[in-house]
C-alpha cells in the first residue's frame, strides 16, 4: 500500500519513524457528466472571472475570502513559516480509556507502518504498551495543511490511528429530540428487547452494498449489449403505525421466521404480559370506581335491611293486635250466661189471665 505521509510518532523521548497509509477506501461507483445528444464528456474549465481566460494549474494559488468578498493571497511559503510542531510528527499527548472517546468524533482511519528496521523495536514497544494498558493514545498531527486530532489503538499487530474531530466541530443536538412527552410501557420495552434478542448479532464481514452490486450488474449488461437485468421488486413503504404493540409483535414474528424459528402466537403474546402490574394494584380511577360501587352496594344493602326491619315490625304489630282481639273474644264469652237451646216442637206455655179481665 502506498503511504500518504511520512514522519514519526513522538512517544515522550522516544521517536518512532512511521509511514501513514489509508486504512479505508471509497468503493462507491462514480459517474461522469456527458452530453446526452452525442455522449461527449462535459469538463470544467478553470477560468479567471476577470479576464475570462482559462488558467493553467501552475498559475492557481490560494486566498482567504473576507466577508466583503475581497481576497487575501496565501502562499505555500506563508503556511510553511507557521510554527507547526506536528508538521512531521504524531505527538502523543495523553493515554485515556477507549470509552472516553465519543464515536461521533471519529473520522478517517489510517494504518501506521514502521519505517525501516530501526523502527521495529520502538513500534512494538508502543503497541504492546497500548495492549497491556487497555487504553488509547490521544495525539496531534498535521495533514493536508492543517493540524488534526487523532486516536491511536491496536488492531491485531498493527497500530491504527483514527482522525478525530475537534470538540468544537461537534454540533450540539438542540431541537433534535422529540419535544412532546411520551410514556413507554413496560410491555412495549419487553417486546423491543425480544426483537433485539431475535435479531441477535451479525458477522459484519457478511454485510455488503446491494445497491452497488445492482449498479455493477446493470453497467455490465449495458456494456455487453445484452438485455438489462429486471429490477427487483421494491418493497412498499409501510403505512402509519397505529398500534405499536402490534407492530413490535409482527416484527418479532417476522424476524423469527427469517431465522427459521417457530413462531407460536403464545410466545409473542406472553412477552407483552411478562411484567404486567399486579391486579391488586388498581389505578386511581379504578380505585375510585370500586369505592363508588361499594358505596352504592352498601346503600342498597342498608335500604334492604331497613325495609326488612319495617316489614317485620308491621308483621309483629299485626300479630299482636290479632292476639289481643282473640283474647277479648274469649273473655267476653266467659262473662255472657249460657242459654239452653230451644227444642224443636216444644210449646210455649200460655199466660193465664185474671177472671176480672175475662168477664169484662
Amino acid at each position: 500500500m502506498r503511504s500518504i505521509w511520512n514522519g514519526a510518532i513522538s512517544f515522550g523521548l522516544v521517536s518512532i519513524p512511521i509511514k501513514l497509509v489509508n486504512a479505508t477506501e471509497n468503493r462507491s461507483i462514480s459517474f461522469r457528466q456527458i452530453h446526452t445528444e452525442d455522449g461527449g464528456r462535459i469538463r470544467y474549465r478553470k477560468v479567471c472571472e476577470l479576464d475570462g481566460e482559462e488558467v493553467p494549474t501552475a498559475e492557481i494559488g490560494k486566498a482567504y475570502e473576507e466577508s466583503d468578498g475581497s481576497m487575501i493571497p496565501i502562499t505555500d511559503e506563508d503556511l510553511a513559516a507557521l510554527p507547526l510542531p506536528t508538521a512531521k510528527t504524531i505527538e502523543i499527548v495523553a493515554f485515556v480509556p477507549a470509552s472516553r472517546i465519543d464515536p461521533l468524533q471519529m473520522d478517517a482511519a489510517y494504518y501506521l507502518s514502521a519505517s525501516g528496521v530501526p523502527a521495529a523495536k520502538p513500534y512494538t514497544l508502543l503497541r504492546e504498551a497500548l495492549k497491556r494498558s487497555d487504553r488509547v493514545a490521544i495525539a496531534k498531527f498535521a495533514l493536508r495543511g492543517r493540524e488534526r486530532l487523532g486516536m491511536l489503538r491496536v488492531v491485531d499487530d498493527v497500530i491504527i490511528m483514527h482522525g478525530l474531530l475537534w470538540p468544537d466541530e461537534i454540533r450540539r443536538p438542540e431541537g433534535v429530540a422529540p419535544e412532546t412527552s411520551v410514556t413507554v410501557r413496560e410491555a412495549e420495552l419487553d417486546l423491543a428487547d425480544a426483537l433485539m434478542d431475535t435479531l441477535g448479532e451479525v458477522d459484519l464481514d457478511t454485510l455488503h452494498d446491494d445497491y452497488r452490486e445492482a449498479v455493477e450488474q446493470m453497467i455490465a449488461a449495458k456494456a455487453e449489449g445484452g438485455p438489462e437485468a429486471a429490477p427487483a421488486p421494491r418493497a412498499e413503504p409501510g403505512g402509519q403505525v397505529i398500534d405499536l404493540m402490534a407492530a413490535l409483535e409482527n416484527s418479532v414474528r417476522a424476524a423469527k421466521e427469517a431465522r427459521g424459528e417457530e413462531t407460536p402466537d403464545a410466545s409473542v403474546t406472553d412477552l407483552s404480559a411478562r411484567k404486567q402490574p399486579p391486579r391488586s394494584a388498581a389505578t386511581p380511577k379504578e380505585s375510585g370506581t370500586k369505592k363508588s360501587t361499594a358505596k352504592t352496594a352498601a346503600k342498597k344493602t342498608a335500604s334492604g335491611a331497613s325495609s326488612a326491619r319495617k316489614t317485620t315490625s308491621k308483621a309483629s304489630a299485626g300479630g299482636k293486635a290479632a292476639e289481643k282481639k282473640s283474647t277479648a273474644r274469649r273473655t267476653a264469652a266467659k262473662k255472657t250466661p249460657h242459654k239452653a237451646p230451644e227444642k224443636v216442637g216444644e210449646k210455649t206455655p200460655e199466660k193465664k189471665t185474671s177472671p176480672r179481665k175475662r168477664s169484662a
